[in-house]
């Protein structure tokens, strides 16, 4: 329960999101977004800072119905055979849009393009493991089990090495296209209603959704399309597991982004023998695993600390 007078949050428990075990002392706030414990001030109230104001402000179901109108008209007129599909900016130019108008105009948007490279959020270094790694692991777990059982793969592979960064570069600029919309803008939001791993869920089938016309005319197969949405959505939750543990750095679920594309072409040859059941299969073998040793509510507290 809450009530405000003067931007002040009064004696009843202020709470969003998981519900921490706070929420039944009466003096005591949470809020679940920022990750800080609010203590009541003399009077009987705080004051929220703007920046929680304006985060509270939010709607990500505005956002979704957004990046959606902006996609539809790309998707019309852009080429059915197109390896990368031009509505990719569309959740940036969502956010954009939207900071703009909730968040103070120019500085809003300054505020939200400045988190792009948040490297100092990142204060444990060891989380670069499997912010880098992660998905080329799982790409080759994916090629044995794929030799395993005897499935097509190329009778010379080819993999370009040397074409790495090139395509760190290219895909680190597209997954800001995606990032900042879908995690700077929306997860947050999403966090103070729901747990971690709902947040990752209802963000997967969302971005998942958003996929399916590109995918189609790819010329994609509905089996080959419902196997990548699971790995689509079993990627989201470890993006937002590697995003709470980092310190809501949006520059981790840009390079966890780019890793992803980049692993992608490097699948021999070109990504041409990738399977998605497999690739799918595994990924959320490891979203499980994820989710079972930082806990569901918030996939940061490491079970057996």
């Amino acid at each position: 329960m809450r009530e405000r007078v003067d931007n002040c949050v009064l004696a009843g428990c202020y709470c969003s999101g998981a519900r921490p075990s706070c929420c039944s002392t009466p003096r005591l706030s949470y809020l679940s977004h920022s990750s800080t414990n609010c203590h009541l001030r003399s009077g009987g109230c705080f004051k929220l800072s703007k920046g929680i104001t304006q985060l509270m402000n939010r709607s990500p179901v505005r956002f979704f119905l957004l990046v959606f109108a902006l996609s539809i008209p790309i998707w019309l007129i852009q080429p059915r055979d197109w390896p990368i599909s031009a509505s990719v900016g569309a959740p940036l130019i969502a956010a954009l849009i939207l900071v703009y108008r909730e968040e103070g105009g120019g500085r809003g948007v300054r505020r939200i393009l400045s988190r792009v490279f948040d490297l100092r959020r990142i204060r444990k270094r060891i989380w670069y493991v499997p912010i880098i790694f992660l998905i080329p692991l799982i790409y080759l777990l994916t090629y044995g089990v794929v030799r395993l059982m005897g499935l097509p793969l190329p009778d010379e592979p080819f993999i370009p090495f040397l074409l790495v960064p090139l395509l760190f570069a290219l895909f680190f600029v597209l997954a800001i296209g995606e990032q900042v919309g879908w995690t700077g803008y929306a997860t947050d939001p999403l966090q103070d209603r729901w747990s971690a791993l709902t947040t990752g869920i209802i963000l997967g089938l969302v971005t998942a959704i958003w996929h399916l016309v590109p995918l189609i005319q790819m010329g994609r197969t509905p089996t080959w399309m419902a196997w990548w949405a699971l790995g689509s959505i079993s990627i989201q939750i470890l993006t937002l597991w590697l995003y709470n543990n980092t310190g809501r750095s949006l520059f981790a679920t840009i390079v966890f982004h780019a890793m992803f594309n980049v692993s992608y072409a490097l699948f021999p040859n070109y990504g041409s023998h990738w399977d998605p059941a497999v690739a799918g299969v595994i990924t959320a073998i490891v979203a499980v695993i994820v989710t079972f040793l930082w806990g569901s509510k918030t996939l940061a507290r490491y079970r057996y600390t």
